[in-house]
This record gives C-alpha cells, structure tokens and sequence, in this order.
C-alpha cells in the first residue's frame, strides 16, 4: 500500500518481475479489495496470496507514529511475515523512516553489527556502483565505516557474483593524511590484508561513477547528498539533451542520426533500473523501493530482494562481521602484550 500510486504500480510491478522469475512466489500485504481487483487484472498473479491489513502508514507520518499504529498497518504485517520466517523478503514504496523502524525492531540488528546502514546502487562508467551509507547514520565512527564496508561488499557480490568486490572510502581527497580521524583509522583497518576486503583506498566525489571502485563507503550525511546530487546532475543532463535535440531542424536531424545511441544512453541513465535500496546490517531483507517509481521500477526492488535471498547474503554478512570481531579482538590482544 507504500508509494505514489499503489497498489497498481506493486501489482504491475510484481506482474513484470513473476515473468522474470517464475520460481518466486509473492504474498501481497493490504487492502485486499484494492488488491484483488488489480489482481484480476493479471494473468500471472490471479491467485496470489493476499493478507489483509485495516491500516496502512501514510506518508506524512513521523517513524514513531507508525510504530505506535504499528500492528495494525500492513507495513508492520509485511515485515513481520519476514521476521516469522513464513517470507523471504519484504519489499516496501512506503514511508522510508517506518520501514528502517519498524524492520530494527522486528528484525533486530546482526549480532556484532553496531549500526544498519542504508545501500543504493549507482551507474558507472563500468558497472553499477553500491554505495552506503545513504541516511541513516549521520554521526559515525572508524568501527561503524569498517562494518559499512564488509556489509556493502556482501551486497554487491550478491547481486553481481563479482568475487572481490573493490571497496573505496568517500573522502576530500586521495591522500593518506586526508580526512577526519574516523576515515583514517578506518582506512587504516580496512588495508589490514586479513580483513578480506579488496581495499582501493580513498574516493573523491568526482570518482564516484568512473568505476575504478564497486562499493563506496560514507557517512549517512556526506552519502545522502552525495547521492541526490548524482541524481540531480543525471536529471540536468536528461534536460540539456532534450533542448539541445529539439532547438532546430538541424538538431532533429542529429537525434534521429544518433537516436540508437541515445536510446542505450537513456537505458543505462534510467533511475528504475536502480530502483531498490537496501537496509543491512539487520536479521532480514527488507528493500525500500521509491515512492514515486513505475512498475519497472518496483520490479527492480523486487529483484534485487531476490538476488540477495538466492545468494545467500544474510548469512555473507553475518560472517564477515564475525571474522571482523575476531580480528579486532586479536589486536586488542596484541597490543596488551
């Protein structure tokens, strides 16, 4: 019942992403008269399972006040099909702040995790680029940016299978005495070979889509804005393009001469195959899609929860966060000696 346009957009979304992935199955969580009229409609999904919820979490509510309704909403239900283990995955349009709440309190935070990070996914010129953290945290410390790292590593080899993911630090400049002191101390953690994380360094923004790293690592403050500028910057370029192909005759002409190329340039630019960040750190999947996306773009959500139940990423994460313990516990050891 989350976003613009639902439930049609979830439905339609759900419909596109059942074509892709007949193997999956998905319980819709709502107004189940809303839902079973938009159902009829699909040739997929006739007979999907509907649990009914009298409430859903408006927009304009505040993270408390949805979990003070909490119970009652189809929100709360969505997760708490996860967190009892009857689903997989939730996948939700609706109010980020409810979503993070209410998914830390039923699904609690990963033994040895100190903060859940929100990640996102960015194009590049190589590949698709994870970065984290995307809000969540604005204050954090060298411990939480090392996790943030293992954690976002885990994420992408899920959804790519690359193997060893490269990891950057977000920092002002390239050089070593750069930085506060938390994204020192983290960089210095994160070169410890026995970490296993395939550490580049650090990242300037203006290196964020050259691809020469897989994961960017942040703080939820520097990670937030740097993302929406990325965004704002991409709708700029739509919009100079488009005047520029449509100030004259001759402009026409150039874009029917390039439109194939064009048409790939708008396919890799296109916000919905992005669609879908991600809550780590947590006892469960729970994906935020945007609210004001299309069907495409909700399919996407939905299969990038899929990818990380078909790869096993709670478990990933769960280790790296062990050995990461085990190797801070080694040091402490060390250094009493």
């Amino acid at each position: 019942m989350g976003g613009d346009n639902a439930p049609e957009i979830v439905i339609n979304g759900a419909e596109l992403i059942k074509q892709r992935l007949p193997h999956i199955d998905l319980v819709f969580v709502g107004d189940e008269t809303q839902i079973r009229g938009f159902l009829a409609q699909t040739k997929h999904l006739a007979n999907a399972e509907v649990l009914h919820a009298v409430d859903a979490v408006s927009p304009d509510d505040t993270a408390s006040q949805a979990v003070r309704r909490g119970k009652t909403t189809s929100m709360w239900q969505a997760i708490a099909e996860v967190a009892d283990g009857r689903a997989d995955a939730v996948v939700s349009a609706g109010n980020t702040g409810a979503l993070m709440a209410m998914s830390k309190l039923q699904f609690r935070t990963m033994p040895g995790v100190t903060r859940p990070a929100i990640a996102g996914l960015l194009p590049s010129e190589k590949d698709i680029v994870c970065m984290l953290d995307l809000g969540a945290n604005l204050e954090v410390d060298e411990e939480n940016m090392v996790q943030f790292a293992l954690m976002g590593q885990a994420f992408y080899h899920s959804l790519t299978e690359k193997e060893r993911p490269v990891v950057g630090l977000l920092n002002v400049g390239e050089e070593e005495q750069k930085g506060h002191e938390y994204l020192r101390l983290a960089s210095q953690q994160l070169s410890d070979p026995d970490l296993g994380v395939n550490y580049y360094g650090f990242i300037e923004g203006s290196d964020l889509v050259k691809g020469e790293v897989d994961v960017v690592v942040a703080d939820g403050f520097s990670g937030n804005i740097a993302l929406k500028t990325a965004e704002g910057v991409a709708r700029l370029l739509s919009s100079f393009l488009r005047r520029s192909f449509t100030s004259s005759i001759l402009s026409r002409l150039g874009y029917l001469l390039a439109r194939s190329s064009m048409k790939e340039l708008r396919r890799k630019m296109d916000p919905r195959r992005y669609n879908g960040a991600v809550f780590l750190g947590l006892n469960g999947i729970a994906v935020k899609s945007h609210g004001g996306t299309d069907a495409l773009g909700f399919s996407n959500a939905i299969d990038v929860a899929a990818n990380l139940v078909d790869h096993g990423f709670i478990p990933d994460v769960s280790n790296a966060i062990e050995k990461a313990a085990l190797i801070r516990e080694k040091r402490k050891l060390s250094d009493v000696e």
